[in-house]
């Protein structure tokens, strides 16, 4: 077969991708990761100890986690085996940890290594406990999903999340340098067009690399690609952003919490960034009708109003002419002022109702539409509102078990400050009345 391979053409001669050939051979030159493998790093004092932990490896496509996972095997001498949690079912995992067993048994260690391991069901995931509990093999996973939601209990105890950061621009700009260097000749770029790149790569080194490796086969010889000419040739990378993942929660927490902090342009940004990666407007939309109710709420109850009308509009328009009025609707939420009392009032309430929710309203206020339910005293002294003086009576209307309560505090900023005079003024007339 081998024989077969060298007369093809596809021996030991096929180039390797340029990511593969610049793949870090010692820890140290793990590009982007300095909290993990520095001077001072978590990895870098566990191996001075040359003891080795379960690990699970958190963070984005392209950052380094399997060859972190391969050099920690080198570094402590363990046996390394790779399995992916796409490919693989419980055959394999038997196949593999049998295989461990054995290479115990002869004195040598193994690190199993898991790439994509949130993808195993849980009883999957449960079938690592007992070897990891036993020594049979030291487990590194590696996920791009929030471990606390993806993964076990029992494994996460068992092992140590180290998370492992997108690059940097400047990480990535020196994996590009390296590039240069190991191919011998500068990237044929613009400086604009070099930034562009570096942005293109999202964070994700391996990426940056394979677009590098574009660039330098699209460029004829003297040709200098400026940003125009770069999207042409690489047709632009789009951001890495899954939907489904953690990309679509950090975005969109960000975005929110923008609008909390009444940064418009930070609102704006993060905005344009989850339209430019695909994001459903509708699902904005629907966001942008939360943060009104949740954020502003009673301070300026036109919020909701403008955020639904933003809805209807984009409903009419389409995209992409109807997202403008979705950012418009986003910078007067982020404007507006801020209060969560109407929030804060009614999970107080739910507290309260799911607590006594046996109780039954006071018979003042409930309609005697028999004479059974009137000879009970069902609508005895209930006074009419607008009959009684400023059209207010000041009766208790909660259960009388329950008592008076007080879950909605107005702020002293919009509109609110309107409604505590209201309320203030009705709590000073209950108490002139002598009402509980």
């Amino acid at each position: 077969m081998a024989d077969l391979f060298e007369a093809a053409g596809l021996g030991s001669d096929v180039p390797r991708p340029l990511a593969d050939r610049l793949r870090p051979a010692r820890l140290s030159e793990v590009a982007g990761q300095e909290h993990l493998v520095g001077p001072d790093g978590v990895l870098t004092r566990m191996l001075e100890t040359r003891s080795l932990g379960s690990l699970i490896l958190w963070g984005p496509p392209g950052t380094g986690k399997t060859t972190v996972a391969r050099l920690l095997a080198s570094a402590t001498d363990l046996h390394f085996e790779q399995i992916s949690a796409i490919f693989s079912g419980v055959a394999d995992l038997k196949k593999v940890f049998e295989q461990a067993r054995a290479r115990r048994q002869m004195g040598k260690a193994t690190l199993l290594f898991v790439d994509e391991i949130h993808r195993f069901n849980r009883a999957q995931q449960d079938s690592f406990l007992p070897v990891m509990e036993d020594g049979t093999v030291t487990l590194v996973g590696a996920t791009t999903e929030n471990p606390s939601f993806e993964l076990n209990a029992a494994l996460l105890s068992r092992a140590r999340v180290l998370v492992f950061k997108s690059l940097d621009q400047d990480a990535i700009a020196r994996l590009l340098t390296r590039a240069e260097e190991v191919e011998g000749k500068a990237l044929p770029l613009t400086d604009d067009a070099r930034f562009a790149l570096l942005n293109m790569a999202d964070g994700d080194g391996r990426a940056s690399l394979t677009l590098a490796e574009e660039v330098w086969r699209a460029a004829r010889p003297g040709e200098v690609f400026d940003v125009a000419a770069l999207a042409d040739v690489v047709q632009r990378r789009a951001p890495i952003y899954d939907k489904s993942e953690d990309g679509h929660y950090n975005l969109i927490s960000a975005l929110h919490k923008a609008v909390r902090g009444s940064d418009p342009d930070a609102a704006l940004y993060y905005f344009a960034r989850m339209l430019d990666a695909g994001e459903a407007p509708l699902f904005l939309a629907r966001r942008i009708v939360r943060m009104a109710v949740e954020d502003i709420g009673n301070a300026d109850p036109q919020a909701l109003v403008v955020c639904n009308a933003a809805k209807d509009a984009f409903d009419f328009l389409g995209s992409p002419e109807g997202e403008l009025a979705l950012a418009q609707a986003l910078v007067y939420v982020a404007t507006a002022p801020k209060s969560n009392a109407v929030y804060k009032a009614f999970s107080a309430a739910k507290r309260v109702a799911k607590e006594g929710g046996s109780l039954v309203p006071p018979k003042h206020i409930l309609n005697a539409p028999t004479k059974l339910m009137k000879g009970e005293g069902y609508g005895a002294g209930y006074r009419y509102d607008h009959d009684q003086p400023d059209a207010f009576s000041g009766q208790n209307y909660f259960p009388e078990a329950l008592g008076r309560q007080s879950f909605y505090h107005p702020v002293e900023r919009g509109f609110e400050r309107e409604i505590r005079k209201r309320m203030d003024y009705w709590a000073r007339l209950r108490a002139e009345r002598g009402e509980p």
